[in-house]
């Protein structure tokens, strides 16, 4: 049996907050910085999303639908193509028409709800099912949470969902001295089965390729696949690599090569006959988990650590986070959809990641994706949005009681 390749890719572009001044509090309620979200999206658009598609298109084609590959595309990146690219949505639905691209489902608005709220976390991912279905005809049936957030908690609560294959991190600390490039299963529900990121090959595509100081540099197909074939020389079963969409064109450059390179590899994977492209659910069918694998704190694919500190590693991020979650209980009673849309948003984890005051090795990561200058100007801006929208939510919950009593 051919051993596999697993290619996924997470598409997310986040809902970015306006400069909201102390003084907007109480007196204006938009929030979010639409010329910003606007012009971001429709370059990257051009510059990613609708050459990649082509790209991976074309591959399909030519392998006669051997090449396979997933997405993960969440609720604010499809509300933002609906808005100001649609035909990024068209060139999505092609893909999804060959039979060879899975859609995995996810948080509806790429949140951390899973360590907050059961009810808001199965509540975002109806929602994203839903989206996914309406948008591309197809029910997604692997899973993977925001920025692949994963315990064992989490994966059961996954499975009760109705999903059978998870997404996670191949994290050091968990997995010890075993591989990631076996299947395995949650601790707690055998039945969900678990695909774990092979960090050291996705990073050499996601971050490392057009790095000339890189010793490896440049990357070819055929060195790639050497690397690949070596991971699983002495065991091993497949091989995910997980990484942004964005990669592509955005943060490694169409004149890094990064185009030819995807262009190359599905051609030189297949002519070298070691491997099959696989999606997610294909490899849970296809492969023998090995082993349940214990999970008990949550885990992420972010940073050295690889757990959830670049979103809730200080007091910043947690007052933040626990301010905003404070509100579900009343919002779920008002079940107001203008309310309900605006506390999605600002549940992207995509704020909490902002206020990050992390350094050394990766603090160039976090500067790289943050609009502020210093994580304690996104905190004041972020809490001034939210400030007023607790004030929204107050003033509409008073309301309600009164009119009741």
């Amino acid at each position: 049996m051919k051993k596999s390749i697993c290619l996924y890719f997470q598409v997310h572009q986040p809902t970015r907050l306006r400069l909201y001044r102390f003084f907007d509090i109480g007196k204006d309620s938009h929030y979010y910085d639409d010329f910003a979200n606007r012009t971001i999206l429709k370059r990257i658009a051009q510059k990613c999303y609708l050459p990649m598609n082509e790209l991976l298109l074309e591959a399909i084609k030519e392998s006669k639908g051997a090449f396979k590959v997933a997405f993960s595309i969440t609720g604010s990146a499809l509300e933002q193509f609906d808005r100001y690219a649609p035909e990024v949505i068209d060139s999505f639905r092609r893909l999804a028409e060959t039979g060879s691209v899975e859609f995995l489902g996810e948080t509806y608005y790429h949140s951390l709800a899973s360590l907050a709220s059961h009810a808001e976390f199965k509540h975002q991912v109806e929602k994203h099912k839903a989206a996914i279905e309406q948008y591309f005809g197809v029910t997604p049936v692997s899973f993977r949470n925001t920025e692949l957030v994963y315990s064992d908690a989490i994966g059961d609560a996954v499975y009760d969902l109705g999903y059978k294959t998870m997404l996670t991190e191949g994290a050091r600390h968990i997995m010890g001295w075993r591989s990631p490039n076996y299947l395995y299963t949650n601790d707690i529900q055998p039945k969900l089965k678990l695909l774990l990121r092979n960090y050291q090959l996705s990073d050499d595509i996601a971050f490392r390729f057009s790095n000339q100081g890189w010793e490896d540099w440049p990357l070819t197909t055929e060195k790639y696949v050497d690397w690949l074939k070596s991971a699983v020389a002495d065991g091993g079963d497949i091989i995910n690599l997980f990484m942004d969409y964005e990669t592509f064109g955005e943060h490694q450059s169409a004149q890094s090569g990064i185009f030819d390179f995807m262009r190359a590899l599905p051609k030189t994977v297949i002519a070298d006959g070691t491997f099959e492209f696989v999606t997610p659910a294909r490899a849970a069918r296809k492969h023998k988990a090995i082993d349940a694998l214990s999970v008990p704190e949550a885990i992420s694919w972010a940073d050295e650590e690889r757990d959830v500190t670049a979103w809730l590693g200080n007091e910043l991020q947690n007052d933040a986070f626990s301010k905003l979650y404070g509100l579900t209980e009343k919002l779920s009673i008002l079940n107001d959809p203008v309310l309900w849309s605006d506390f999605g948003h600002l549940q992207e984890s995509d704020h909490l990641y902002y206020m990050c005051t992390k350094f050394f090795s990766d603090g160039e990561v976090h500067k790289y994706f943050n609009p502020y200058d210093t994580p304690y100007e996104a905190f004041i801006n972020y809490m001034n949005v939210l400030s007023d929208f607790i004030i929204r939510t107050d003033e509409a919950y008073e309301l309600k009681t009164s009119e009741n009593n």
